[in-house]
């Protein structure tokens, strides 16, 4: 069998209604998001498997890995820094004109 856990305690709840929509219990239009895209991409066995998992020791919901977000920051504050240098640039080059202008 799959034997594959669900890694957060929402993707084992959207398992479970995937599953249930999946059996006829509750209706496929009722499904939302994650939900839906599961019960119609896996078969009721993987479902189970999913729905299965404990959540005892299950996050709340999956998080993106810590060296990922960093890279995200830096890359944010590498752009801020490129507008701020363009910005400065342009404000010497007016500031040049002006003083050209008065002389």
């Amino acid at each position: 069998m799959w034997d594959m856990p669900a890694k957060s305690k929402k993707q084992q709840m959207a398992a479970g209604a995937a599953l249930s929509a999946k059996r006829g219990e509750t209706s496929k239009s009722s499904l939302k998001g994650a939900s839906r895209h599961m019960a119609e991409s896996m078969t009721e066995d993987q479902l189970e498997d999913f729905a299965a998992t404990k959540r005892k020791k299950l996050p709340t919901k999956k998080t993106k890995a810590p060296a990922a977000k960093k890279s995200a920051r830096k890359g944010a504050s590498k752009k801020a820094a490129s507008k701020r240098t363009t910005k400065k640039a342009a404000t010497k080059k007016t500031a040049r004109k002006k003083a050209a202008r008065r002389s």
